[in-house]
């Protein structure tokens, strides 16, 4: 009999300690921060320090390894390398922006900003696979909670930066070298697999709603206090309270696991299928050792979903006795959009690049604009750019939100007075909405098995944009603006201009591309939601 891998607790545990190390996993987001201090401190030209902020997106967005990991090691395994990562790529940093060693090379900064910012990739990997298998049926729900708060990361540690470091550069290096992997030790252990959620709870409906009003919570507060903290001098009491506040409400999500401690309910009881836990239906669940099943079983039985095993009330031992005695190994049958597909499978599908070719445009072009943003913001005259940093399928709203960052590129590329703030806030929410999109979509379309590796060659997305449109294009024209401008510096709409309508353009064709691709995929999710419930898909008749 095959035994249930990892624990029949609740998996309320893993998500509260996810949340911190998404915020964690966020660490690239800190680029803007000290890549001033990389330019001045080191003697950077513009296109040499566009070149780092492709490091940093390579690092942040390569993510094979880790989620191939993801498949073979447990998940403190990963979170483990990936705190060992963030101590030696920040470490080489802090050493040349503290100048405690001189003189190091241009190359070795370059891989160690690959190194450092490909910690996230390991911590991100690790829970976002972990919990959106412990949670199948609400894994658009968990996505979306998960990216939010990766998203937020940002402005918490925009608000650790200016508050807790007082603006260093140097400070801020050292927290991410000691910082992450602090973290990662004290967090790694309660992310781990658990009997998956069957999404019949009546509270867990309550729980997700809690999370959601807990992280939006979070955002105004970190929006309002930031807002103040540059508007209004802030003593250093008030400042301190401000950061106390802030770990609270990052602190919300695990009232939940202490909530269900405390206040028992009857249905945590029972299994994922409402059977007593411990039960022989509930020990067939483990990934690989259904694989191992998997050529006993007759066309009949077969089943290449983890959820349709238990659907179809799993495989009886005197069927999987029947077909072993009859030699009845058939040929596995190609899956079909919603099953299970490995990456060898995924790859040659359209639905694949289409996905793919949508997000590129999206977050390729989002993020030439978050790499450039201190430069854009002094060539517009900002003086301080610290401030800036269901039966419907889920890509019509990429459709959206492509339509919008066409508008806000030639916001950027007009240059308007008082248009800055506004089109970066606009721009932010529709970069992280793509990823959020992304990811419950491609676990939709091929499945929660080989998750980890599919989301991951997704997200080279953002690396391959990050190199063409921020290092080739974006630091092309300004270098070459400065130029005429007689000046390492480029000041005016000119410096960044012809890179806005560029990316314009590219949305405008991700726009096309996704209007294709949510054409394509509907019948999928007619499927998947049919009645206004999420549904395993059946995997054994076709």
């Amino acid at each position: 009999m095959v035994h249930l891998k990892g624990g029949s607790r609740p998996p309320w545990v893993g998500l509260g300690a996810a949340v911190w190390l998404q915020i964690a996993s966020g660490n690239a987001y800190n680029f803007p921060l000290y890549s001033h201090s990389l330019k001045s401190v080191l003697g950077f030209s513009q296109q040499q320090l566009t070149m780092l902020g492709v490091a940093n997106d390579i690092g942040e967005n390569v993510g094979i390894l880790p989620g191939i990991a993801c498949n073979k090691y447990s998940p403190w395994i990963v979170l483990l390398i990936g705190a060992f990562a963030s101590f030696l790529g920040y470490g080489v940093l802090w050493l040349a922006v503290s100048q405690t060693v001189q003189s190091l090379p241009y190359w070795l900064l370059w891989l160690a900003l690959c190194v450092a910012t490909n910690s996230g990739a390991w911590l991100g990997t690790a829970v976002l696979v972990t919990n959106m298998r412990n949670f199948p049926v609400s894994r658009g729900t968990v996505a979306g909670i998960l990216k939010g708060y990766a998203g937020l990361s940002a402005a918490v540690y925009t608000e650790i930066f200016g508050i807790l470091l007082h603006n260093s550069s140097a400070k801020l290096l050292l927290f991410l070298t000691l910082g992450i992997p602090t973290l990662c030790i004290v967090m790694m252990y309660a992310v781990k697999p658990c009997t998956p959620a069957s999404g019949e709870d009546s509270a867990e409906c309550g729980h997700f709603l809690f999370i959601q009003v807990a992280s939006v919570l979070l955002g105004l507060y970190l929006l309002t206090t930031t807002v103040l903290s540059h508007f209004i001098p802030l003593s250093d009491t008030v400042s301190y309270t401000f950061l106390v506040i802030m770990v609270l409400l990052l602190m919300a999500p695990l009232a939940i696991p202490v909530k269900m401690t405390l206040y028992p309910s009857n249905r945590s009881k029972l299994g994922t299928l409402g059977r007593p836990v411990g039960s022989s239906d509930q020990l067939i669940q483990a990934e690989g050792d259904v694989d191992k099943l998997e050529p006993l079983l007759t066309p009949s039985t077969s089943t290449t979903n983890i959820g349709s095993f238990h659907e179809n009330d799993s495989v009886s031992e005197v069927d999987l006795l029947l077909a072993e005695g009859e030699g009845a190994v058939k040929k596995k049958r190609r899956p079909k959009r919603g099953e299970d597909f490995t990456f060898r499978e995924a790859i040659v599908k359209a639905d694949f690049w289409l996905l793919f070719f949508v997000y590129f445009a999206g977050v390729g072009s989002g993020v030439t604009v978050l790499n450039n943003l201190a430069q854009i913001g002094i060539a517009q005259g900002a003086e301080d750019t610290t401030v800036l940093s269901k039966t419907i399928p889920r890509t019509i709203w990429m459709t959206f939100t492509q339509i919008i960052m066409i508008i806000t590129y030639l916001l950027f590329a007009s240059a308007l007075d008082g248009t800055l703030y506004v089109a970066t806030a606009v721009l932010g929410m529709c970069y992280g909405f793509q990823f959020s999109i992304m990811v419950p979509t491609a676990s939709e379309l091929f499945g929660l098995k080989h998750f980890g590796i599919i989301f991951n060659f997704m997200s080279l997305g953002n690396p391959l944009g990050a190199l063409l449109f921020s290092g080739v294009l974006a630091g092309f024209v300004y270098d070459s603006e400065a130029a005429k401008q007689h000046g390492t510096s480029c000041l005016g709409p000119n410096c960044f201009r012809l890179t806005f309508i560029v990316l314009a353009g590219v949305c405008a064709m991700g726009t096309v591309l996704s209007v294709v691709l949510t054409k394509r995929i509907k019948p999928v999710y007619e499927m998947l939601y049919a009645g206004g419930s999420f549904r395993l898909p059946q995997s054994s008749n076709h």
